[in-house]
């Protein structure tokens, strides 16, 4: 270790399901300390994002029938035995937090200690500690403690430098909302010239859609309210379609080729309607309701493709590291809180009026 780490550390711990007053600020949470082939980050910002919240109230449960919003003041059950990412009981308490960007402070055995000091971001899709096997993997601040603290522990192998010039709050909107967004575009396999629509465009996976379909040169619609029209085209969005409109109408049947969404809810029916023969349709979310109307028929008759995007493969977050070094893409901030007001970031978030990523300020 090449600087003294403290015993204790401050951090928020998810101590139960439920709504904001299950999230407790404490300055006497023990410090991890690195194992073989993990570092220690010294985490200096978080991003506030839906699965966050998702986990929190158990919205992943089997039994959870709503969207986010219509549950995120109480929570969706008291003792869900399947309330997390991997389908099982989730253990308290938590430290939550998917996206963490920071230094490297210590490592494990087995570790090079030339990486102390290194500036970091964490890939949210853990695969070490499911010995890399094919469509499993733990979620940073779900299966395992995550960002919402000074320090954080994580696999040396899935915490990646990063040379680039933006802050610490810029960095730390990068592993969750953008891997989410570009895991389902390389999943669908977006090439140069195809129409892309994006639903729930105006989110954080979404507008993180917007700019990296762009980036692959796709002509990109997207979902939004109108409010939001103009911030959208300024991130590249060619056209922008307010949410509750007729996609049928404004856009025409067998219009597109792929559809990314997070939103899911009573609109799912026409982006299958708007999808040409052959088109694709990739989903990350559901924030909008988990239950959908499917005719199977257009789905056959159409010959389309279903891709549920959760697990990523190792060249998805590699690639963001790339694109954010050179460049490439960059985030919109909205708004940043200290660490003691997670309830009130996270509560903002909910409100969908704030434009750009919300992110907590980790203390020093």
């Amino acid at each position: 270790m090449s600087q003294p780490i403290p015993s204790v550390m401050t951090g928020v711990q998810l101590v139960g399901h439920g709504g904001t007053d299950q999230l407790v600020y404490r300055t006497d949470i023990p410090t991890p300390v690195p194992g073989p082939g993990e570092v220690l980050v010294k985490v200096a910002a978080a991003a506030v994002n839906n699965t966050d919240i998702n986990t929190r109230i158990g919205w992943y449960s089997k039994s959870v029938k709503g969207a986010t919003e219509d549950l995120a003041e109480k929570g969706a059950t008291d003792d869900a035995d399947d309330a997390s990412w991997a389908g099982v009981p989730l253990q308290f308490p938590r430290i939550q937090g998917a996206d963490a960007a920071g230094r490297i402070v210590a490592v494990g055995e087995g570790v090079d200690p030339a990486r102390i000091g290194e500036r970091v971001i964490v890939r949210n899709m853990l695969r070490t500690y499911v010995d890399y096997r094919p469509y499993e993997c733990w979620t940073f601040g779900s299966e395992t403690d995550g960002a919402f603290a000074q320090y954080a522990k994580a696999p040396s192998r899935e915490t990646y430098r990063v040379d680039a010039t933006w802050t610490d709050v810029e960095l730390a909107t990068i592993p969750c909302a953008y891997s989410t967004a570009e895991n389902m575009l390389h999943r669908a396999g977006v090439a140069a010239g195809e129409h892309v629509l994006i639903a729930g465009a105006s989110g954080g996976v979404g507008s993180a859609a917007v700019q990296l379909a762009k980036r692959r040169g796709a002509r990109v619609t997207a979902i939004a309210a109108a409010s939001k029209a103009a911030e959208l085209l300024e991130l590249g969005a060619d056209r922008v379609v307010a949410r509750g409109e007729s996609l049928v109408k404004a856009l025409g049947r067998d219009s597109v080729d792929v559809v990314v969404d997070v939103a899911a809810g009573p609109a799912f029916p026409e982006l299958l309607d708007v999808l040409r023969k052959g088109g694709r349709y990739a989903v990350a979310g559901a924030i909008a309701g988990p239950l959908v109307e499917l005719d199977v028929r257009t789905l056959y008759l159409k010959d389309l493709t279903f891709l549920g995007c959760t697990f990523q493969e190792d060249e998805v977050f590699e690639n963001l590291v790339g694109y954010v070094e050179r460049g490439e893409i960059r985030p919109r901030i909205g708004r940043t809180y200290p660490l003691s007001e997670i309830g009130r970031a996270q509560e903002d978030f909910l409100t969908k009026t704030i434009s750009g990523k919300l992110v907590l300020v980790i203390p020093e």
